[in-house]
């Protein structure tokens, strides 16, 4: 079984609601005449198609190359680094003291709602003061003693950055494979111990996919990812026996297209051990191995085919297929286990044209799906024996709700989570035959929270084009809609990744000062169903940059913000949406967060050896085209900075980013230092001690929201 943290919670923390003290109205004052770093000039010149491009920054490429400017590069990161902690310094004091009231809304020691899986119960614990979660499980019972079966918090001693995965326990729940990465790119060395006496195996593993492992039925076995560690692709899956030397490994499948990814995993029956590889949301293609004949070969479900995507569902006899076949939104087939290819599968749920089928869920006497309709996640309950079936019945109008461990397939309880932007995360049992909802712990908000303080809506802006696109939005009761107030406006819009609206207690710091806060469901993901995704890629992908600016100028319209007090932030893919449209309305923002962002597309695009870049084809264009090229190029946030003024911008990376190399930013940056003709704040911070997702542990990460909230505060001259 895959150990898992329970509720999204572990991810975000669920925080308090202290009230913020007596309003400073002294105007916040940016230190004057303070120089920022000048990257030096050295043009190159990248031509393709007939056209070239001027790259005055491509030196700084250089220290993902370990070439002779890395040095050079590492001083301007940490010259920017001064510059902020200059220009921020009258701020510092206002960052602490957000910073302090995050930290102090956590519940130091706590504890997850534990499940039940192969005769154990699982669940982790928070221990006051300490980073990381303990890992912990119960014989039979929770009154049986507690066995550690792996504390991050002592694994973690004497390192910046650790994040572990994986923790894959065996059938005889005897061995645990960790995952364990100490630098932050994203390559996990994979470890063995024994739980029941304590002891690690001598063998390390190292360059594996985290949270990547499957352990074969004889309980010594174990299959893992190897990753590329220029590309950082996983493309290799290896067969290991515990207590062995990792050099008599056999690999027993390697994927050579190299835009694919792959993963592995065991189904819930414990029957089959699976081989996904997957291109895009285009294709994917499954191998399958009974897990009782580790050293036998696998079987390719249904031959990979451009355009199809499937998932597979073990059952008994039979396997349940979630598949885009000649549906769009998906439907559910199944086929019988020797009989796999898409000539025997037979349609179990069929396609609905404003119903997109995300996930499926079996358990003996009930089919549990996830839908997703009108941008919201349904929970539809079959029942297998009479064919009746039913809705969860949920009553925010924006919320997100995600079915959470249920390892017991013989049971009619369904572990589900819930949780919307005022609404801290539930963990709930569901029975699915009387239809009666237990909660068994929502996350606990240390000095008091009352929801009851706060609202939530979901709205609907016009795109220029008439599509209707949803904004989940919340706020503090009270506020006048007058147009005075700031709002910070959240997107990603891209990889058909939704932005669903989750609690998260950090936005507290901003909604009990007047904020707004707001997501806004654009193309790109998959909230309103595939043609979402697919109108917000490729040559559609501006469709996300304009949703993203028309949600903006509905939430003006009606008088939740103005120009003056209008805020944008997102990370990564959402880096990019950020990038793009700070060019295309630059006016429209007083000021933008853009983290980890994705600014260069040609230039990445058009190296193979950059991380993720050739699985990406699909998502951006390949710059080999001449038509994809064009298109790229005509929204390329760093090919498109201009002469001209730009919104007050905090841009953030990490020295060890393994999905958007810290390169780009900092090109970014120092291409518009260059190149605005503003006087606004343009802040640049890398962590050099991290990478895409920032610090780890759950209370570090808080002070980079700490410095990207005071950022806001300050520009809103609100100095408590």
């Amino acid at each position: 079984m895959k150990y898992y943290c329970l509720t999204l919670a572990c991810l975000t923390f669920i925080l308090s609601c202290k009230q913020p003290d007596k309003v400073n109205n002294e105007k916040f004052k940016w230190p004057e005449n303070i120089k920022p770093p000048v990257a030096e000039k050295k043009p190159v010149e990248l031509t393709a198609h007939g056209d070239t491009r001027v790259d005055e920054y491509f030196w700084m490429n250089d220290y993902f190359k370990k070439g002779p400017d890395s040095t050079k590069a590492v001083a301007y990161l940490e010259a920017e680094n001064a510059y902020l902690d200059t220009m921020f310094a009258g701020a510092k004091d206002l960052q602490e003291k957000l910073f302090r009231e995050m930290k102090g809304r956590i519940k130091e020691k706590d504890e997850s709602v534990p499940y039940k899986d192969n005769g154990y119960w699982y669940y982790t614990r928070e221990e006051e003061g300490k980073q990381y979660s303990v890992y912990c499980r119960r014989k039979e019972t929770m009154d049986a003693p507690e066995e550690i079966i792996h504390d991050a918090n002592k694994a973690s001693e004497g390192k910046s950055y650790y994040d572990v995965s994986g923790l894959e326990v065996s059938d005889d729940n005897k061995l645990i494979a960790i995952g364990e990465d100490d630098v932050s790119r994203r390559l996990y060395r994979l470890r063995f111990k024994n739980i029941v006496t304590g002891e690690f195996f001598p063998e390390t593993i190292i360059n594996t996919e985290g949270n990547e492992y499957a352990w074969a039925a004889d309980n010594k076995t174990i299959f893992y990812i190897v990753k590329d560690i220029v590309t950082l692709l996983g493309f290799q899956v290896w067969r290991h026996e515990v207590g062995t030397d990792p050099k008599k490994d056999k690999m027993v499948y390697e994927e050579k297209d190299n835009r694919h990814s792959i993963s592995i995993t065991k189904t819930r029956s414990k029957k089959f051990i699976i081989i996904e590889s997957e291109l895009s949301e285009q294709q994917s293609e499954h191998r399958f191995l009974d897990a009782s004949n580790p050293t036998g070969n696998f079987t390719v479900f249904q031959p990979r085919t451009m355009g199809l995507v499937y998932d597979i569902y073990h059952y008994n006899d039979k396997f349940y297929i979630r598949t885009n076949l000649d549906a769009p939104n998906f439907r559910l087939m199944e086929c019988p286990v020797g009989k796999t290819g898409k000539e025997n599968w037979k349609e179990v749920i069929p396609h609905r044209g404003n119903v997109y089928l995300s996930s499926a869920l079996i358990f003996k006497d009930h089919l549990v799906l996830s839908e997703y309709k009108d941008g919201l996640v349904n929970m539809r309950i079959i029942n297998q024996k009479d064919k009746s079936e039913h809705y969860v019945v949920f009553d925010e109008p924006a919320y997100y709700t995600f079915i959470g461990m249920n390892m017991d397939f013989n049971t009619n309880l369904l572990r589900f989570n819930y949780t919307s932007l005022i609404t801290p995360v539930s963990v709930y049992d569901y029975n699915m035959d009387t239809k009666q909802k237990e909660l068994k712990k929502q996350q606990e908000v240390v000095g008091g929270y009352d929801k009851e303080n706060y609202v939530t809506e979901r709205l609907w802006a016009t795109a220029r084009d008439g599509q209707k696109i949803p904004i989940s939005i919340a706020y503090k009761k009270g506020i006048n809609k007058d147009g005075k107030n700031p709002l910070l406006l959240y997107s990603y819009g891209s990889y058909g990744i939704n932005s669903d609206p989750y609690f998260s207690s950090t936005n507290l710091s901003l909604l009990d000062r007047g904020f707004v806060y707001a997501i806004a469901h654009v193309r790109g993901g998959q909230e309103m169903g595939r043609d979402w995704y697919e109108n917000g890629k490729m040559m559609h992908k501006k469709n996300t940059f304009f949703d993203f600016i028309d949600c903006g100028e509905y939430l003006i319209k009606e008088k939740f913000t103005s120009k003056e007090h209008l805020y944008a932030q997102g990370g990564s893919a959402g880096g990019l949406l950020m990038g793009a449209v700070t060019n295309f309305r630059p006016d429209l923002w007083n000021g933008v967060i853009a983290e980890v962002p994705f600014v260069d597309v040609i230039t990445t695009m058009s190296d193979a050896s950059v991380p993720l870049t050739t699985g990406e084809y699909l998502e951006w264009g390949n710059p080999e085209n001449k038509e994809e090229y064009a298109y790229m190029k005509s929204y390329s946030p760093y090919d498109n900075v201009e002469k001209k003024n730009y919104p007050n911008l905090l841009v953030t990376t990490g020295l060890h980013d393994s999905q958007v190399q810290y390169f780009e930013p900092s090109k970014w940056v120092a291409r518009l230092r260059a190149m605005k003709t503003d006087n606004n704040i343009l802040l640049f911070h890398t962590n050099m001690d991290a990478g895409h997702g920032g610090a780890s542990g759950r209370f570090d990460y808080l002070k980079e929201v700490a410095l990207e909230w005071a950022f806001l505060l300050a520009l809103e001259n609100i100095n408590q």
